[in-house]
């Protein structure tokens, strides 16, 4: 079996994506631009700065960082509201802490954000966390994936990953993980993967455990 798990967040552990969406149309309302749905699912998996700038292009008069704080701050409010777990995650989540595998978190958002969702999690499962802002290059560079390996003190190709978004799919797939990719608001055609999944409603850890033995030769 796998000796790590990791774990996006937006778009696959919460169904958060659209919570993104809707912060980045209120704030470049805000300044008078105008955003699409389009814009939004163009940036989903990508780095907060890279979004920031795309804002900034869109007529947001703040620095980088402000505009980071802004959208977080807002998405924060509404998970405070209601969780919108992404269906069969956190069961999946459950039977791997049951079986013993460490997991950890490996998200664009930065820490803050990241470590109120980990606390939002029954059972508290996720050990450790990497955030955009612990990394020097966001996704779809492979640094990330290889940081929440490292903060397991595991080999990265020992570890079996988790993405909803192509960018998020490429890092963790050139990072080495054995690649699920579970489909959400942007199709994952042609995007690299060991598996690409509708969802993980009755996804099992031995399945996943199955999935990691035939990619590593171990069956």
């Amino acid at each position: 079996m796998p000796e790590a798990i990791l774990w996006d967040m937006d778009g696959t552990i919460v169904d958060s994506e659209e919570y993104w969406i809707n912060a980045e149309l209120e704030l470049v309302e805000l300044f008078g631009g105008t955003w699409t749905h389009k814009d939004g699912l163009e940036l989903v998996g990508n780095g907060l700065p890279l979004t920031a700038a795309k804002l900034q292009q869109h007529g947001v008069k703040l620095s980088i960082d402000e505009i980071i704080q802004a959208l977080t701050n807002r998405v924060l409010e509404q998970l405070e509201v209601a969780v919108p777990w992404r269906p069969g995650a956190v069961e999946l989540i459950h039977q791997f802490q049951v079986a013993g595998i460490p997991q950890a978190l490996v998200t664009m958002s930065i820490e803050r954000m990241a470590r109120s969702v980990v606390a939002m999690i029954p059972g508290l499962p996720l050990s450790e966390v990497v955030a955009g802002d612990n990394v020097i290059t966001s996704k779809p560079d492979p640094e990330a994936y290889l940081l929440g390996a490292e903060k397991l003190d595991v080999d990265i190709t020992k570890c079996v990953a988790f993405e909803d978004s192509p960018s998020g799919c490429q890092s963790a797939y050139s990072s080495g993980a054995v690649t699920v990719g579970v489909t959400n608001l942007v199709s994952l055609e042609d995007i690299s993967t060991d598996v690409t999944l509708d969802t993980l409603v009755g996804v099992t850890s031995g399945q996943i455990f199955e999935l990691y033995a035939a990619k590593r030769g171990l069956n």
